[in-house]
């Protein structure tokens, strides 16, 4: 009988252990969203995870200048249009796909892969690129401890924010 309880409390243990990895728990950097209305039912939706800076050096040490990055911790930071979109001057299809970006100190590329499914790095796509595009960088009022995508509304789109640092790269969305 003691047998069959230590073995039922391991099974419970066990099981409630995948339970939390499965939803994310434990992780240093959590799971975060972002989402973009543009009207008419057209949205544009981000999926991250968010490290913090934890009094680290990020852009030019943590994260390298000149080399790809997946954008945020974990898994690859996705990027999901309901509809046909203009990504800083790039038609983007309506569809899912995975971000990156090269940093670099006074300018940022973003990456539109259309593969999906896959860990951050290294970075072996490049043959199933859609698109590069130029980002803004500006410098931020204050530091930013946790890594942040957000988009905000401009015109007759959004803008893709990405804060960290002391940094901000961003680019135009609209629909096509």
């Amino acid at each position: 009988m003691q047998k069959r309880t230590v073995f039922l409390s391991f099974l419970t243990i066990l099981f409630s252990a995948t339970a939390f990895a499965q939803m994310g728990g434990g992780r240093p950097s959590p799971a975060a969203s972002a989402t973009c209305d543009l009207g008419g039912g057209k949205t544009v939706k981000t999926d991250y995870s968010s490290p913090r800076m934890k009094g680290r050096k990020i852009y030019g040490e943590l994260v390298p200048f000149g080399e790809v990055w997946r954008t945020g911790a974990n898994d690859a930071t996705t990027f999901v249009t309901s509809a046909d979109v203009i990504v800083g001057g790039k038609v983007v299809p309506a569809g899912s796909y995975t971000i990156f970006t090269v940093p670099a100190a006074g300018k940022w590329t973003l990456i539109i892969n259309k593969k999906t499914g896959e860990w951050g790095i290294p970075y072996k796509y490049e043959s199933d690129e859609l698109a590069r595009v130029d980002m803004n960088v500006s410098k931020l009022p204050s530091p930013v401890e946790n890594f942040t995508i957000g988009y905000g509304k401009s015109g007759s789109g959004c803008t893709l924010r990405v804060d960290w640092e002391t940094t901000r790269a961003s680019v135009d969305i609209s629909a096509k």
